[in-house]
């Protein structure tokens, strides 16, 4: 197995948790642990984003910021959009070139190797998910298991 194989194999696998986990966030929640914090619902837009941007960037060799709208309005349209990009990343993970994979990007105007950007990108999407599990019990959702039994699902 390739590296790039098993960076698509963990892909694959910790976006059926991000959905899991997303899919949790009560709708109309506007909960934030404090007042500098994000909700819920913004740090799933941002997870979006970055699955989005980084996915981009690979398969161009060129970082752009986001050219998303804002947060939509509702969970069911961050969850639709989620999953619309999750249904098309396992396949555009497995057929990005090995140049690309093993060569650089354009990051922001500073030349960084492509495949630990993208490794790095999928643990910050792993960090933004585990954020949201803490605000899960106090919005009054539960959390689904991640990587093993959680207290709501043992």
């Amino acid at each position: 197995m390739t590296e790039q194989e098993l960076f698509t194999r963990f892909w694959t696998h910790e976006t059926k948790t991000t959905l899991r986990v997303i899919s949790r966030i009560p709708e109309g929640s506007t909960y934030r642990p404090d007042p500098k914090s994000r909700t819920a619902q913004e740090i799933a837009w941002q997870i979006v984003n970055e699955e989005r941007m980084i996915i981009d960037g690979v398969e161009t060799g060129v970082m752009k910021p986001p050219s998303a709208p804002a947060v939509p309005a509702t969970m069911r349209e961050v969850i639709a959009a989620y999953e619309e990009l999750a249904n098309t990343l396992p396949t555009r993970w497995a057929q990005v070139p090995a140049d690309r994979w093993n060569g650089e990007i354009d990051f922001f105007g500073r030349k960084r190797p492509a495949s630990p950007m993208a490794w790095s990108f999928l643990f910050d999407l792993v960090h933004h998910r585990g954020q949201i599990t803490t605000y899960l019990r106090p919005m009054g959702s539960t959390v689904p298991q991640i990587y093993g039994p959680s207290g709501d699902e043992p």
